[in-house]
């Protein structure tokens, strides 16, 4: 597999530095101070992986749009409106966006669809996610994952943090809680505060190791897919 990287951080240099190993090869890779050349490039790799910043969304739609490559994203912070225009190019290839590329994430993920209802309204729903001093956006993308996950209708009011005379929590409402420090590569952890029991499910990240790997997993099945716009967990589970 030939991989054009966009966004040449942490998750673009890892990917850079990993994929060889799996027989895979990088074609370029284009970070923010050099995004504008995007525009002179033409179809160069099986498959575009984007770790980069909202603001690239526009050199990056342009690109997909003109060459048809299959296009990973794992960018976060995007809008309703920007996730819309992303959502938009699987008109020209196959796209998939995820806040977390993690197989552990995932698994938490269809975990936490089957175990919300049985809880239901009794139990309270607090997500806490922490991450590195480095991370520009809270709560994090797989925070909201989780999230919706957990609420998949959006029917309880997302609260984030709390401070001074709240009041009574409702029972339809989730606490979203973000800590930033260190070097966490990422921790998320959902609770369901019920009548004299709690639940929780934590997710550890070691490093973003963790992230690539499932990211390079998830490139090879959506190269060979279709147009359209995938979902990371019915990829993973069509079943």
């Amino acid at each position: 597999m030939n991989i054009l990287i966009i966004g040449y951080g942490r998750m673009g240099r890892l990917i850079a530095q990993t994929a060889p190993a799996g027989g895979d090869s990088i074609a370029a890779a284009i970070d923010l101070d050099n995004i504008a050349s995007l525009a002179d490039l033409g179809r160069v790799a099986d498959v575009v992986m984007d770790f980069s910043n909202p603001s690239t969304l526009t050199p990056v739609e342009d690109y997909i749009r003109r060459t048809g490559t299959p296009l990973l994203s794992g960018t976060t912070g995007f809008s309703g409106e920007q996730m819309a225009r992303l959502h938009a190019l699987g008109a020209y290839a196959p796209v998939l966006h995820s806040g977390n590329y993690s197989l552990g994430i995932a698994v938490f993920q269809r975990v936490l669809r089957q175990v919300s209802g049985v809880f239901g309204p009794d139990f309270d729903v607090e997500i806490t996610e922490t991450h590195h001093n480095q991370k520009v956006d809270a709560p994090s993308g797989t925070a909201l994952m989780l999230r919706d996950a957990v609420d998949p209708d959006h029917e309880k009011q997302t609260v984030y943090g709390r401070q001074g005379a709240v009041g009574r929590r409702p029972q339809k409402e989730i606490g979203m809680h973000s800590l930033r420090g260190g070097t966490v590569a990422g921790v998320h952890t959902v609770s369901f505060f019920g009548p004299d029991e709690e639940f929780s499910i934590t997710h550890r990240a070691a490093s973003r190791q963790i992230f690539v790997n499932g990211a390079l997993h998830m490139a090879r099945i959506l190269k060979d897919k279709p147009k359209g716009v995938y979902d990371l967990q019915a990829l993973l589970f069509p079943n």
